[in-house]
């Protein structure tokens, strides 16, 4: 039989030949590959959202008018209850009774005695519309007149359902109206972000001097959107914070909020110059509370 030139070779150095030309090969291709540039990398840069000037409805989507009497309504109010300090070393226990919650006369009366309560020197109410009243979006109405004395601290003011975001103040906080008693008459309207919050030193807010706080009833307003939140008393602007688009340490308001209403006895900021105790009982008289649906455009 005529023998080729390949039938004479040694089938192991035939091998070894197929592996060496199979490495060279690899090696080639790895080469060329390592040679092709990389896809760009697009980096997206922050948006800030344009202000639409957007408007509300004129009737409320939903509202507490406080036209009967009794313990505020359940279909739209519950209670956060306890004596733990709420994070702030207040010193009042919250209940959800009668004696510091009640509406009459088409007023609601959140109402801080000085009273033993659950080991704790002082009773109040915290009031919630959680699961009853949620927003993301809107403009908040309500119609007030405070407490004086050193040593109270009301606030009508809005927190996260769902805490999205992570805890205080991660998720956000939204405060309509916010007054200490040893500073009388001077109300604040303030928000709370990761990036801008009191703990940091960075918190955004503004206050005016309302000279009949106490006295009378006055408007405190806060239109929330896309864009920003935007504080009023008595229909005049005092605040602004506008979305960055940097994402929620800075805007986290794109989820849904809920209201309360409450005054708390001394704590870090409200006690800050002590508390009287001779002034209590002492109460936050709300005469409406009325949200109005964001128009979407």
């Amino acid at each position: 039989m005529k023998k080729t030139l390949f039938s004479r070779v040694n089938p192991s150095i035939m091998y070894h030949y197929a592996t060496l030309f199979c490495i060279v090969l690899l090696v080639m291709s790895c080469g060329s590959k390592a040679q092709e540039p990389a896809p760009a990398v697009t980096v997206a840069k922050p948006v800030v959202p344009e202000d639409k000037n957007w408007s509300f409805k004129s009737e409320p989507v939903w509202a507490d008018e406080f036209e009967y009497n009794g313990q505020p309504d359940p279909a739209k109010w519950g209670y956060d209850t306890g004596g733990n300090g709420w994070g702030n070393n207040e010193l009042q226990y919250y209940t959800d009774s009668r004696s510091n919650s009640n509406v009459a006369d088409g007023v609601l009366s959140i109402i801080a005695r000085k009273e033993d309560v659950q080991g704790k020197e002082y009773s109040s109410a915290r009031l919630v519309s959680k699961n009853k009243g949620d927003f993301l979006y809107g403009r908040f109405e309500v119609k007030a007149k405070l407490p004086t004395g050193k040593g109270t601290w009301p606030a009508i003011w809005m927190l996260p359902t769902d805490w999205n975001y992570g805890g205080w103040p991660k998720s956000g906080e939204i405060d309509i109206m916010e007054h200490v008693g040893f500073d009388q008459n001077r109300v604040h309207v303030t928000v709370h972000t990761e990036a801008y919050n009191h703990s940091k030193g960075t918190q955004k807010g503004q206050n005016k001097v309302i000279d009949t706080a106490s006295s009378e009833y006055h408007l405190y307003r806060v239109d929330w959107t896309p864009y920003a939140i935007r504080g009023y008393i008595d229909d005049q602007q005092v605040f602004e914070f506008i979305n960055e688009g940097k994402g929620s340490s800075v805007w986290p308001f794109d989820k849904r909020f809920h209201l309360l209403m409450n005054i708390a006895v001394g704590g870090n900021w409200g006690g800050a110059q002590g508390v009287d105790p001779a002034v209590f009982p002492q109460a936050m008289e709300v005469d409406y509370m009325r949200v109005y649906e964001m128009v979407e455009k």
